[in-house]
């Protein structure tokens, strides 16, 4: 059953005001909206519980989260059912998202108790020493306090209530307050759930998890600007983004801002690989870029390759595997007119060659790809932005030196790819020098899509792929995000944490 409220300080509270989920089909469920007074009681009491969980061992928080995982498993029909009905997803997806999530939580368990996330570093007293002698140093990380979370809306387990941000920071010994994503509040409302179910099965402290839910920009405003908060994850729209971005540095005392914003993901085909694999990387593009109808965030927007035979059979190759792909639904009807003014707006755009053009019915997106020149999409920056959705530009430079132009012109990326052979490998060696500059994680013979959780994962990169390039949204070191370095010097074993 929803409780259609939002989940503060171990209590499910509402409002006078509410909003709705926009279903694929079926009625529409209600859901209070959250307010700046609950905004603040969450805030409070989770700077209340840190005073406990934040000097808690990691056994008790592993524990904690390993019963997050199982309660979330617990209401895994009914998450499923919900999400079906939010989203659109097929049921397949929601079930391995979800198994992604629970295992992200008990991962990260694992990890906190073998102590790798404090990174640990002594220096022994040396009182001898001279001209001057050293004290005793110990640096260790110690949580940064409460964390907000924003919810994502393309992956409405993996990357919201209690996706990577959320499990990283409660790792961390952050208690967090999650603005839930109004595209699925359902789901959100069940994750709540479980955690509430958590909180009371081991006795943290209630503050440890709240979660404010809203159909609108109040509740997200107000913990962003909010004085107890200490640091901030997002995953959205570079729109979005970047207001949040500009709120958070804005404030009296400004905190960190650890958003994923927006990616094209591109790939770059050698001519080794393209005469020998031309099609097989063109059924495999065509695969990715329209797995979960493009709404991921390592989605290939780009593909560059040099003019010549090769490039008209890997167009045509492509331009056959998409046209046999049917529309799929998109998150939200929001979504799905973004997607189709974009792709508009690039097939008018001077110098673009429509390949592929599918009807885009009511809240669904067909395939679109598009080709034009290196020296065009140089010229004109609209063709360089992000679409959510599975649209892809195929890019045809002239040589090798205009393709190192695209490269050197990208901004910053979650990932780039090269499509290698042997025969490639002296202009591969060209290229990685630039692409390392502008992406966080290099692709060799694969496709972007997919993100392993472990612990040499990296999903960020320079800026818009994310506004800390130094970080990871994704895998083990996420959590060093909310952690801080602190030198104890001289300090009795008694009180040293």
């Amino acid at each position: 059953m929803l409780k259609g409220v939002s989940l503060v300080a171990g209590e499910w509270l509402g409002s006078n005001h509410s909003f709705q989920n926009e279903p694929i089909s079926g009625v529409p469920d209600s859901f209070a909206s959250g307010t700046p007074e609950l905004v603040n009681l969450a805030c409070e009491t989770a700077e209340e519980a840190f005073r406990t969980y934040g000097y808690s061992s990691a056994e008790e928080r592993a524990v904690f989260l390993e019963e997050a995982a199982s309660q979330i498993d617990a209401r895994g029909a009914e998450i499923t059912a919900m999400g079906m009905k939010e989203t659109g997803l097929p049921a397949a997806r929601l079930e391995g998202e979800r198994g992604r999530t629970v295992a992200q939580l008990r991962m990260f368990a694992d990890h906190i108790k073998s102590g790798a996330h404090l990174d640990h570093r002594h220096d022994a007293a040396m009182p001898d020493r001279a001209p001057m002698p050293r004290p005793d140093l110990h640096l260790i990380q110690r949580p940064l306090g409460p964390i907000a979370v924003f919810g994502a809306s393309n992956f409405p387990l993996a990357f919201s209530s209690a996706g990577g941000d959320t499990a990283a920071a409660l790792a961390a010994g952050c208690p967090v307050i999650v603005k839930g994503h109004p595209a699925h509040p359902g789901i959100a409302d069940f994750i709540a759930q479980a955690f509430d179910a958590a909180i009371k099965v081991t006795g943290v402290h209630p503050g440890v998890f709240s979660q404010v839910l809203d159909g609108g920009h109040v509740v997200g405003e107000t913990l962003v600007k909010h004085p107890l908060i200490r640091a901030v994850g997002f995953t959205g729209s570079l729109l979005a983004g970047r207001i949040l971005f500009d709120m958070a540095v804005a404030r009296p005392e400004p905190v960190p801002f650890f958003g994923e914003l927006g990616s094209i993901n591109p790939m770059f085909l050698l001519p080794a690989a393209s005469a020998a694999r031309g099609d097989e990387i063109a059924t495999g593009w065509a695969g990715s870029l329209t797995m979960g109808a493009g709404q991921f965030c390592t989605n290939p927007g780009i593909a560059v390759m040099l003019d010549g035979p090769d490039k008209d059979r890997f167009a045509q190759t492509t331009a056959n595997a998409l046209s046999k792909i049917a529309p799929q639904a998109m998150l939200t009807d929001g979504i799905a007119k973004a997607f189709q003014s974009r792709c508009d707006q690039v097939s008018k755009a001077a110098g673009v060659q429509v390949l592929v053009a599918s009807e885009n019915p009511a809240r669904a997106a067909g395939p679109q790809l598009f080709t034009t020149t290196a020296s065009n999409w140089l010229s004109k920056h609209t063709l360089q932005d992000e679409v959510f959705g599975p649209m892809a530009i195929l890019v045809v430079a002239k040589n090798l030196d205009e393709m190192r132009d695209v490269a050197r012109a990208l901004q910053g990326q979650l990932t780039c790819t090269l499509h290698l052979d042997g025969d490639d490998t002296e202009d591969a060696l060209t290229l990685v020098p630039i692409l390392e500059r502008k992406a966080g994680r290099l692709l060799a013979n694969g496709f972007p899509t997919g993100v392993e959780v472990c612990d040499s994962m990296v999903h960020s990169g320079p800026y818009p792929a994310s506004t800390n390039f130094g970080a990871t949204s994704v895998g083990t070191m996420a959590i060093r995000r909310f952690l801080r370095p602190v030198c104890y010097q001289n300090m009795p074993n008694d009180l040293f944490p």
